[in-house]
């Protein structure tokens, strides 16, 4: 027989404990410390112990289990943790998350001997020279990027800079381990998104697209990608730190630059090699492309908002190319700065104004030479809408579609005017 040493127990406490959570573990573990305690010092009956048991019991009929609805409604997402909630989101998004391999044709050299004074007779030279001397090419990969995966034929939404090289090959690797050879679809001429299509390899797991506008200031952000080129799916988070930021993006080797407008700022690590793959919020949506990181930084990354790259989506399904609508004049905003600058009264327009290099203002044979517009008018508003620095004229345009009529409120030699415009194809 096992001898027990006596148990110390606040018993006051424990039943507080266990009726505050009302489980029926619970119940099962006061039992059996009340059992031990009263069997070993004596002091407790198994009727007390029977009424206590009892009285815990009727408690635990008022337990109440969520149903389908309320399982998976934020409240109860709150209840089951963050971490879990992390966790959840990167198992269900991470098969649809794709590294893209950049392979090129490059020349192999080898070293030959040279002796400079071969072919002079009677001349002993102890020396040669070795020079690098090309003997073919070698495919080898130079670059990586990220992607996930839109659709279940297998298109994969990219940023244009990692798909732009037409003399690269490209290749996706799936999070299995597999490769399949890609082709690019076609690249937005605006954003910095591409659409590629994998060649053969039957059903993919498309990602769960979500919706950018209901984005907020502080909600958590989890980026999945290829870190450094090297480390697949590798997993960061942190918060949206921003929004509707301007930012002027280049690749490292400086080949590739553009401005980028209303784009998501976050502090959740943006690796070379992230770029492409997909912005999380806690359900495993996508609500942004990496695209981005502050060189000089710590902890300061930009994504494009998935509600643009969805446009790209339905043009490439239904049309095979992405296009934007093309108005054809070059543009200053006006703000309080540039108001005085431009000798404006007002702060707020768009100036048109001739390029850097002595462009004109107007483009040649654009929609807005067939509307009229001239070079000096301050475009007000569009289909009623004011034009700020905060909403800008290109942010307007991408709203519409090639063949859309819009009224444009013109100021010109201080008179108001009222344009109509069709817009052209960029």
């Amino acid at each position: 027989m096992y001898n027990l040493p006596p148990i110390k127990t606040d018993f006051k406490k424990e039943f507080s404990k266990v009726a505050g959570n009302k489980t029926l573990q619970g119940l099962v573990l006061l039992v059996v410390i009340l059992a031990v305690a009263g069997f070993t010092t004596g002091k407790i009956s198994l009727n007390y112990v029977k009424d206590k048991a009892e009285s815990l019991f009727q408690q635990t009929q008022n337990i109440t289990f969520p149903n389908q609805n309320q399982l998976f409604s934020p409240e109860y997402a709150s209840r089951i943790g963050y971490e879990q909630a992390i966790i959840d989101a990167v198992k269900e998004s991470s098969p649809s998350v794709v590294s893209i391999i950049i392979s090129k044709n490059l020349p192999t050299y080898e070293q030959r001997p040279i002796n400079p004074f071969q072919g002079f007779p009677n001349f002993i030279y102890p020396f040669e020279f070795e020079i690098p001397t090309q003997n073919g090419t070698q495919k080898e990969d130079v670059g990586a990027g990220s992607g996930f995966i839109v659709s279940e034929d297998g298109m994969v939404l990219t940023n244009k800079h990692v798909v732009s090289d037409e003399d690269a090959e490209y290749t996706v690797l799936a999070s299995d381990g597999k490769k399949y050879p890609a082709k690019v679809l076609a690249l937005d001429p605006v954003q910095d998104l591409a659409v590629i299509k994998i060649q053969g390899g039957g059903k993919f797991k498309p990602i769960s697209l979500g919706d950018s506008t209901g984005i907020q200031i502080g909600q958590t952000a989890i980026v999945i990608g290829n870190a450094l080129g090297e480390f697949r799916n590798t997993v960061s988070v942190g918060i949206i730190s921003g929004l509707g930021r301007t930012i002027s993006a280049s690749d490292a080797g400086g080949g590739f630059s553009e401005t980028l407008e209303d784009v998501i700022q976050t502090d959740a690590a943006i690796n070379s090699g992230n770029s492409g793959g997909p912005l999380l919020n806690l359900k495993g949506e996508v609500i942004g492309v990496n695209v981005a990181m502050a060189q000089g930084a710590q902890s300061v990354g930009f994504a494009i908002p998935i509600n643009l790259a969805k446009r790209d989506i339905d043009q490439i399904v239904k049309t095979n190319k992405i296009t934007y609508p093309f108005l054809g004049v070059r543009y200053v905003l006006i703000d309080e700065k540039n108001k005085e600058k431009y000798g404006v009264n007002l702060d707020y327009g768009a100036l048109v104004i001739e390029g850097d290099d002595e462009e004109p203002g107007i483009v040649a044979g654009s929609a807005a030479e067939k509307a009229g517009i001239r070079e000096g008018d301050l475009i007000l508003e569009f289909n009623g809408e004011k034009i700020t620095p905060e909403n800008s004229m290109a942010k307007m345009i991408q709203k519409y579609s090639s063949g859309d009529t819009v009224g444009l409120k013109i100021l010109r030699d201080g008179k108001e005017l009222s344009v109509q415009v069709t817009f052209g194809e960029r």
